[in-house]
This record gives C-alpha cells, structure tokens and sequence, in this order.
C-alpha cells in the first residue's frame, strides 16, 4: 500500500465530513464538494495553504507532533483517528522496505493462558485479522468461521466478505463488517509495507463490492472493546462483550468475549461449552447446516 494515497485519502475524507456551521467558519455560496476547503483546514490549523496541500498530498514526513496536533484538533480527529494519523506520519518518516512477516506463532505460554479461560470464548488474532489460536469454547463459538477456512488459517474478513454464510453468523453483519474494516486501516497506518496485508487488501477489494466501499471511507479502529451478536448454529442468539488484551512482544492480539451474568446468553454459551467438548472427542462436526442434532444430543437451531 501506498502511504502516500493513505495519508491524502485520510486527510480529504476526514475534512470532507466537518462542514463550516461544525468547525464555526462562515459558510457563502454553494459548494460543490461537502466538507471545509483546504484554505479553511490551514486556517483552523494555524498553517499556510502551501503547507497544508502539500500534507494532504501525502508528505506528512518531518510533520511535527505540534503540527500533527493542530490537524487532529482542526479536523476534529477522535482518539482513534489521531493515533492513526501519528501512525501514517511515522510511516512516512521510514524508507519503504519489505517488512519481516507479522508474528503468527502463538508462544506455548499464550496458548496455555487461552485454555484456562474455560468459561469464555478466547482466541488470539494479528493485524491481518487471522484466528492464529483458540481455547475450546472460543473454537466452538467460531466454528462456522473454522468450517468457511477448510484447514487453511481462519480470517475474519474473508469470512464476513467472501462468504455468504457470515451474514448469517454475524446478528449485525454490517457492524461487523465496518469494524473489520476499520481495524484493518488502522494496521495499514501502522504498517503499511507489510506484503501480507497487501495482498489481502488487495484481494478483498476485487472480490467485494461492500469491501471496497467501506475501505474508501477510511474510518479507523483500534481493537479494545465492545459487543457483538452472534446467531450460532447450535445454540442460537448470542449477545455477548469483548476486551482485548495486546501481546505487545508478539504484535498479537487475546480477543475474549463474555455474557452478562443471569442472561440467556449465558446460559447459552454453557450450553455451547457442553456441545465443545464433543468437538474435542471428535464426535460432532464444528459445523453442519440443516443437521438435526449433535451426537452430544444438543439440538441446532435450524437454517
């Protein structure tokens, strides 16, 4: 990927959405585009026209953290958006060059630490949103997901993107589907010469339109916290919250998710903690559609 592009895409789409009224300049005339005019982001900024233009056509190298701070605040950046924006400028300080692979060994002590999470789905992912290692319960939870790979490593967004299945897997596939994609621009701020992540970007954008859209938005995200409903085909609606934990030493991320206490949710993800273990005896496949029953006797909700 291009740092360059990312840094000019960034810019004009963030401006475009702050319209004069928002940033308390006066408006005259009609404007052909939405959004504040270069002119009115210097101004905001407290820096000259050239300078400005010359930052949106992707030069943020030598920006200062002054002037780094003075466009988050003209642009009204949220705590995400002005990380990536240090992101991309501290990409555009370094030469490109080819990027060692990401981190996709779980250590021994990381996979351990998953297995003792025995009443919550835990799985780790990197920044390409590949599942590299999961505990019992977290691989019964993503077990369509698992199915949708055949062997090959899981990936969350090639699983919401290319396969039809996830809309039914996911209760809000278009929360889903953005956040996804947010979190992936945000890794392309971090790391923008990674091959992997390229090839990626690259394949989803030719294999889906409702990829290619939500990428030109350049919304970003960093993976903390948050909800997400899920429709298994075993146990039915789940609603379930999330934390992460950053494995800083790997670049790799602990997602596990959790249900409020005294909810159906949570009797469900016990229910799917009795159907996991028939999934490590080898006696119920991670994922059957239209099938009836487990051997384990747990009943899946029907497509």
């Amino acid at each position: 990927m291009d740092n360059r592009s990312q840094i000019s895409e960034f810019l004009t789409s963030r401006r475009a959405k702050i319209s004069p009224q928002q940033a308390g300049l006066s408006s005259h005339g009609t404007r052909r585009v939405p959004g504040l005019r270069r002119t009115e982001v210097a101004q905001l900024a407290g820096v000259s026209v050239e300078y400005y233009s010359r930052l949106e056509r992707g030069d943020l190298s030598g920006a200062s953290d002054h002037v780094l701070g003075a466009l988050a605040r003209a642009l009204r950046l949220n705590d995400e958006e002005r990380i990536h924006l240090e992101d991309l400028a501290r990409a555009a300080g370094r030469r490109p060059r080819r990027r060692r692979p990401a981190h996709n060994q779980v250590r021994p002590s990381v996979q351990r630490l998953l297995d003792s999470m025995t009443g919550a789905p835990a799985f780790v992912t990197n920044g390409l949103s590949d599942v590299l290692a999961t505990n019992t319960l977290g691989r019964a939870l993503l077990a369509p997901m698992f199915d949708a790979a055949r062997g090959a490593t899981p990936n969350h967004a090639r699983f919401i993107f290319l396969d039809p299945r996830s809309d039914q897997f996911w209760g809000d596939w278009d929360g889903a589907a953005d956040i996804t994609v947010a979190l992936l621009h945000a890794q392309a701020g971090r790391d923008p010469y990674d091959k992997d992540l390229t090839d990626l970007i690259g394949e989803l954008s030719t294999r889906s339109d409702d990829f290619r859209t939500r990428w030109a938005r350049h919304d970003v995200r960093q993976h903390h916290l948050g909800s997400k409903s899920v429709r298994h085909p075993v146990v039915g609606d789940l609603h379930l919250t999330y934390e992460s934990l950053e494995l800083a030493t790997d670049g790799l991320t602990v997602v596990a998710y959790g249900a409020p206490p005294a909810t159906d949710s949570e009797d469900k993800l016990r229910l799917l903690a009795s159907w996991a273990t028939t999934l490590d005896h080898g006696t119920a496949a991670p994922y059957a559609p239209n099938a009836a029953s487990t051997p384990g006797g747990i009943t899946r909700v029907q497509d």
